[in-house]
């Protein structure tokens, strides 16, 4: 029985989850990055945007969180995979984040508080974030169901979290908010969701 088991068997190439990665996500974060062009088109200030250190604080914070959540998502995709240090890491980022926000409301006049956090986009920013996830999402649990994770809920939860925080990062080049609060809030919150939902039907999607 054991023989007729493994007749069949092929070893697999090395690297083989990397290039499922790869394959997975890289067009996924095009798809966005089209989506993003084609619908709302690059900040119209970009120009003076990418002067201004709000710019790229913004933006890295949305891409160490990334890549953050996609290394741990790899780590979890064996049977033998742990969080490791993920929810530290995240909260120093998330951290970091809060001084440079709180910091900023400090050296800002009180009447400038409500521009800083709400800015003029809260209500559909963490929607639009989510929106540019779903293709990565979607990527993301493609690969993890291709691998061999064993917590369906923590993979689901921290590929929403890597999808959520690349869609972010996306939508970063077009949102024309320079508030840190605004960022640490609202940003936030659209990774959240993505995190959620991907906790959500993880246990339905990366069962084997």
């Amino acid at each position: 029985m054991i023989e007729a088991l493994v007749r069949d068997l092929r070893p697999t190439p090395r690297r083989a989850f990397e290039r499922r990665f790869a394959l997975g996500v890289l067009p996924a974060l095009a798809v966005s990055l089209v989506l993003m062009l084609a619908i709302l088109g690059l900040r119209v200030d970009m120009a003076q945007a990418v002067m201004l250190p709000a710019f790229w604080i913004k933006s890295a914070y949305n891409a160490l969180l990334a890549l953050a959540a996609f290394i741990t998502a790899h780590h979890l995709a064996r049977p033998d995979g742990s969080q490791g240090r993920f929810f530290r890491i995240a909260a120093l980022i998330v951290a970091a984040m809060a001084v440079v926000a709180t910091m900023q409301l400090l050296s800002s006049p009180r009447e400038a508080y409500p521009i800083l956090i709400f800015g003029s986009s809260a209500l559909h920013c963490p929607f639009l974030i989510l929106a540019f996830a779903l293709p990565m999402l979607a990527a993301n649990l493609w690969v993890l169901r291709g691998a061999a994770p064993t917590d369906l809920k923590l993979a689901g939860f921290i590929a929403g979290i890597a999808s959520g925080a690349a869609g972010a990062w996306v939508y970063s080049w077009f949102c024309t908010e320079n508030g840190m609060p605004f960022v640490l809030i609202w940003y936030s919150l659209g990774i959240l969701v993505t995190g959620l939902i991907g906790a959500l039907v993880g246990p339905r999607l990366l069962r084997w």
